[in-house]
């Protein structure tokens, strides 16, 4: 052992499946996980740049690390990710103590540069995006697939994207929308499933635009989805997120007739209102958004719906947030991630004039408490329901009970029967019985395998 590592990070699934990447190379360097950055000989901190806060908070923790960086001179220090990728020169002006910059496609190069760090400490960067030249993408980044064993795992499928929403900086960031080669995929999740893996989440900007630019041929989303069911001892298949433009009738037909495939969509909203959708440059409009909801949930009653919402965007007047609020209302999804709009610099939206952020603030907290409500509902009325759920262990706040999800993506807690131990990462058949926010407790009634 060389020594070790510490690895923060910010963001999205993309950015943690990233960042695991990134602890495989360190290993194959001989270097092993601390359990802090006091310790770690390699500090990588993989940042995001969607909102404001997550950069904040990687400069904050850049000057936490100078006094550090003083009393162990010999640490390198890396900044990953996408905050590396659009603001390097930055970085390396505001904290000079940073031995290398790494962008979002550049993963590979790390072990080089941490070993060039030790030797001449000199500041170092790699940005370069692929580029896309015409229709066939070949150069898609190589990933480390020897990975831990774990009972569910993200694999990306997709990098980049094409759809430049005004508000958005993750085309800066990730470069243009390319694909993965099928047979890389399904490699890659027939070595999971051999080492334990049960559930896996597919990556993607904009997950069901895949397929549309590979050397092999075009490969719609859903015959990706089916050929993964395939696989022998995948028990579970889910993805993240969908672009409602691209949700065609192929898919709503594979999640409705596919096993493998759990009847949850996460289907990004962001606005109901149209002006504002136009405005985003969201490809979409409230109407077409709602017909996507009824054919879901005609075809798979039950079906889990989440979403995403942005509040405060430039120019969103009292009565657009409030078409946005009765739209919510309307639809009743699940669950749903809401964020008050964050200026990114570079991004056609950044230019425009600004809501005042009491305002944001006060909408979020309407918006908020209008979907606790519905949440809370949806899951109480889950009482009496038998829910195939995929136990992950006990829960960290309560260790009597243990823990996983339903098909439809609700949490769902229940008593811990006596041979949890040795049946975790099973299904289990759990009657619900009562719901809150977060989701449902409910009663073990046995394993399903």
């Amino acid at each position: 052992m060389r020594g070790t590592y510490f690895i923060q990070t910010w963001g999205c699934q993309m950015n943690e499946e990233d960042s695991e990447q990134m602890g495989l190379y360190l290993e194959q360097l001989g270097f092993r996980p601390s359990s802090g950055l006091e310790e770690a000989h390699v500090v990588l901190l993989n940042t995001c740049s969607v909102r404001k806060k997550p950069e904040d908070k990687a400069f904050s923790l850049l000057g936490e690390l100078v006094p550090l960086k003083r009393r162990r001179p010999e640490m390198v220090i890396g900044v990953c990710g996408c905050m590396a990728q659009i603001r390097a020169d930055e970085i390396k002006q505001r904290a000079p103590h940073v031995d290398f910059v790494v962008g979002t496609a550049q993963i590979s190069e790390i072990p080089g540069l941490v070993e060039e760090a030790f030797q001449k400490r000199k500041f170092a960067k790699r940005l370069a995006l692929p580029e896309r030249k015409g229709a066939v993408v070949t150069d898609i980044p190589q990933r480390k697939v020897d990975r831990q064993t774990k009972l569910k795992a993200f694999v990306p499928i997709q990098y980049g994207c094409d759809k430049f929403c005004t508000y958005c900086i993750v085309p800066a960031t990730r470069g243009r929308e390319r694909s993965r080669a099928t047979q890389d995929i399904l490699a890659e999740v027939q070595m999971l499933v051999e080492r334990g893996t049960r559930e896996v989440t597919l990556l993607g900007q904009t997950v069901n635009s895949y397929g549309k630019n590979l050397a092999e041929g075009r490969v719609p989303f859903s015959q990706l989805l089916w050929r993964l069911s395939e696989i022998e001892g995948l028990r579970r298949i889910r993805y993240t997120s969908p672009y409602p433009r691209d949700f065609k009738s192929d898919l709503i037909e594979t999640i409705r007739d596919c096993p493998a495939v759990m009847e949850h969509v996460h289907l990004p909203l962001q606005s109901g209102n149209n002006e504002m959708l136009q405005a985003m440059k969201r490809v979409y409009t409230q109407e077409s958004f709602r017909e996507i909801v009824h054919q879901l949930r005609a075809a798979v009653p039950g079906i889990g719906l989440t979403t995403d919402i942005i509040v405060g965007f430039p120019g969103e007047s009292e009565e657009q947030f409030e078409e946005t609020l009765a739209f919510v209302e309307e639809i009743e999804f699940d669950g749903a991630y809401m964020f008050i709009y964050s200026p990114r610099p570079g991004t056609p939206a950044a230019d425009l004039p600004q809501l005042p952020y009491p305002v944001k603030q006060a909408r979020l907290s309407r918006l908020a408490a209008a979907q606790d409500e519905i949440s809370c509902r949806h899951n109480s009325e889950q009482a009496g329901k038998i829910l195939e759920v995929l136990v992950e262990g006990r829960s960290p706040k309560d260790r009597t009970m243990a823990k996983g999800y339903s098909r439809d993506f609700r949490m769902v807690h229940f008593l811990a029967p006596d041979d949890l131990e040795d049946r975790t990462g099973r299904l289990a058949a759990v009657r619900a019985e009562r719901g809150f926010r977060w989701g449902v407790q409910g009663q073990f009634l046995d394993w399903l395998e």
